[in-house]
């Protein structure tokens, strides 16, 4: 029986071997081997990350967690000898003094594995932490009451936590991720061929040129007003908020009819208002759009508050949005 023409595109969407460099291929082999080996790896925020790697200078000869969760350095011949070389091999081991130190870590999110940035402020990095959790929660809590679509998006997929997810629950279904960072891109690859799911990955910003219609679109923007710039953190003006409203307005112009777009985000509120519901409302209003809002944590970031620019905010609340085409 030959092969549908949806299952031909799964098969070409899906980063074959061929095209990964070596030093990818390397990194999707350690994946592997960490899988087979049931390691597990929670990824908390900055601020636990630094004060539980704080306690120890150098990581425990023979401990992963300490390495690829933690991010500490290890002394060659610390590790298993597979994990050195495969690092080696992926070029994501710098030397730190006389020991060395990891670029990368691995954690798990929804079962899987996901290859991410190491602690620290490089402009390009990659991070996952308690937000991509509460993200794919999202997902899962709003396809769960309504499951099913055939084409989907995720813009600003870093790593692909949101991609993956939804390649995971619709295996049938064409997922296509957009992200303007490269190194994104490769982790996004690299997760993507361990997890044996298929991806269309796409450097641009939001939806990156990509023609609809699309029955799901899914987001998880950078929230915060960062004066550096950084891809990760920066969620642009209006106190961080350009960036969600601005992917809720691309996303919601290429939904198909009773298509849906899920935003997960962090919402400043000003004095009891919510900026980002306030946004929201005025653009399902102006396109007709259903607009379910949720405040899934009253008080993320806290902060962040003590800079100037959030002198006016008195909280950032982690917020669930999904904007509905009639």
């Amino acid at each position: 029986m030959s092969a549908s023409p949806l299952e031909v595109r799964l098969r070409e969407a899906v980063p074959p071997e061929a095209a990964l460099t070596e030093a990818d291929r390397a990194l999707v082999q350690l994946l592997d081997r960490l899988a087979a080996e049931r390691y597990r790896f929670v990824a908390p925020t900055p601020s636990t990350a630094a004060i539980v790697s704080g306690r120890r200078e150098r990581a425990r000869p023979g401990n992963l967690r300490d390495v690829l969760g933690w991010s500490l350095p290890f002394a060659p011949g610390d590790l298993p000898d597979y994990v050195e070389a495969l690092l080696r091999a992926g070029d994501v081991v710098r030397p730190d003094g006389a020991l060395l130190r990891p670029t990368v870590r691995v954690s798990t999110v929804d079962g899987r594995l996901h290859l991410h940035s190491a602690r620290g402020t490089e402009a390009d990095a990659v991070f996952l932490g308690p937000d991509s959790y509460r993200f794919v929660r999202l997902l899962h809590e709003t396809l769960d009451r309504r499951p099913g679509f055939a084409r989907a998006l995720d813009i600003g997929a870093g790593a692909g936590v949101g991609a993956l997810a939804l390649a995971a629950r619709a295996p049938l279904a064409e997922v296509a991720a957009t992200d303007v960072n490269p190194h994104a891109l490769r982790l996004m690859r690299i997760n993507a061929v361990h997890a044996g799911q298929p991806l269309r990955v796409v450097e641009g910003s939001g939806v990156a040129g990509l023609t609809g219609p699309f029955d799901l679109v899914v987001a998880n923007p950078p929230y915060i007003a960062d004066s550096d710039g950084r891809t990760y953190r920066d969620g642009g003006e209006a106190l961080g908020t350009a960036a969600a409203l601005g992917w809720a307005r691309e996303a919601t112009g290429v939904l198909a009819p009773g298509g849906r777009m899920i935003l997960y985000t962090g919402a400043p509120v000003v004095e009891g208002r919510d900026l980002v519901h306030a946004g929201l409302t005025e653009l399902a209003a102006a396109r007709g759009l259903d607009l379910a809002y949720e405040e899934l944590d009253p008080d993320v970031f806290g902060g962040t508050l003590r800079r100037p620019e959030y002198a006016t905010v008195e909280r950032i609340a982690a917020v669930g949005a999904v904007l509905t085409k009639g």
